[in-house]
């Protein structure tokens, strides 16, 4: 990646950056770490547990299916800004609240902020504010993502005996509302030409129009895709949700299995850069048939072996998939659907993952609860990855031919 473009675009793609690095506040690594607290502080069951998450983040991807239109209609700064203070009020909520059904509520509410509408807007502005380097873009955004889960995990777990779990929640409210809030307004303040809301720089899709949302979805081809968003998110959450778990089963604790999130990380912050560049060089569909093979794999490392270095292994792997994952996605929608309703489109899209990232604690949970752990469930997922790659095999042969984009600053 040539120099002149980073310099030249270094505040909007810190935009990204930073709206992705604080979506890691509702994703479920971040949110996991107080898993066995909360279930101690509200009496609940792994499924119990499981199941509030899936009640609030299904609610959450419903919402998120609307108002994803929204990072097409308001100006990227301040619709963070708006975000930022409904986030930061959910994090003062999980530091007072001690109502079981009020918790419904709070985790839908970081559910909905973090992995939904803040994480959108984040990637949505990558694909709509460049075209050219639009997958090196995505993939610098996406660092965001490998820096949270690299360090907040972490540090959270070092904060809980000290201050307790409810406290760090405070800290987080503090952060978002004083610190990044502020922070990305401003250097939101003005949207990077081509104008997001010019429609005559919008890029076309493949076959040379603008899809509208209703269009994607009565066509083949997003219904094809659907079941590979829904299967990454499935797993990649449950790796992390049921991280308290698989401790318990194997006999690692909080601090040495959290010890392990900066190798994922890494994996993911490389992976994502290489695969930036080939999206732009090769186009994002050629990564389609093979990006979920490798968290697959990484689900066999959990139980049979039982050294701390076969968890290292499988978040190794499944951060190879999430790197890929992260620098495909933000580049396939515009390139395939266009740019002109892409905050709608990408919606769409998401509110299938975060379905995926819903039932999946719902559904370990519960099969735990009826005593089957979670290493005993890994078999069926790499059989869904290998299912689900060869039909991407088939899906890629199907696409429209990509089309040659000129050079330009992004």
């Amino acid at each position: 990646m040539r120099g002149s473009f980073l310099f030249a675009n270094a505040r909007w793609l810190s935009v990204g950056l930073l709206l992705t690095l604080t979506s890691s506040f509702g994703q479920t690594y971040f949110i996991s770490i107080f898993a066995d607290r909360i279930m101690a502080d509200y009496g609940l069951t792994d499924g119990e547990w499981g199941g509030i998450y899936t009640i609030a983040t299904l609610s959450s991807a419903a919402v998120l299916l609307y108002s994803g239109k929204f990072a097409d209609q308001v100006p990227v700064g301040r619709l963070a800004a708006m975000i930022f203070g409904a986030f930061a009020m959910v994090a003062l909520g999980m530091w007072l609240n001690e109502s079981p059904l009020v918790l419904v509520l709070l985790i839908f509410g970081l559910r909905f902020c973090g992995q939904g509408m803040i994480s959108h807007l984040g990637i949505t502005a990558m694909g709509r504010w460049f075209r050219a380097h639009r997958g090196r873009a995505v993939a610098i955004a996406g660092l965001g993502y490998s820096l949270g889960e690299a360090i907040l995990p972490g540090l959270a777990a070092l904060l809980e005996p000290v201050i307790g779990w409810r406290a760090v929640w405070l800290i987080v409210a503090a952060l978002l509302i004083a610190g990044f809030a502020p922070l990305i307004a401003w250097m939101a303040r003005d949207e990077r030409s081509p104008q997001s809301m010019t429609l005559a720089e919008h890029s076309p899709g493949r076959d040379g129009r603008h899809w509208t949302r209703v269009q994607v979805l009565r066509h083949w081809l997003f219904w094809a895709l659907v079941p590979a968003t829904i299967a990454h998110s499935f797993i990649g959450t449950v790796i992390f949700f049921q991280a308290v778990h698989i401790g318990g089963v194997m006999e690692w604790s909080k601090l040495d299995m959290t010890a392990a999130y900066p190798v994922y990380a890494l994996v993911s912050i490389v992976t994502s850069l290489i695969a930036g560049a080939a999206c732009d060089r090769y186009g994002p569909d050629r990564m389609l048939p093979f990006y979920l093979l490798p968290l697959g794999i990484g689900m066999l490392f959990i139980g049979p072996f039982p050294g701390l270095w076969a968890w290292w292994i499988a978040l190794g792997l499944t951060g190879l998939s999430t790197g890929i994952s992260h620098a495909m996605w933000g580049a396939l929608w515009p390139e395939l659907y266009g740019t002109r309703h892409l905050g709608a489109i990408k919606a769409t899209g998401s509110t299938f993952m975060v379905i995926g990232s819903a039932i999946g604690p719902g559904i370990t949970g519960l099969v735990i609860d009826l005593g089957i752990d979670f290493t005993g469930q890994t078999t069926a997922m790499l059989l869904a990855t290998i299912t689900l790659s060869a039909l991407h095999l088939w899906v890629v042969t199907r696409l429209p031919q990509r089309q040659p984009t000129q050079s330009d600053t992004g």
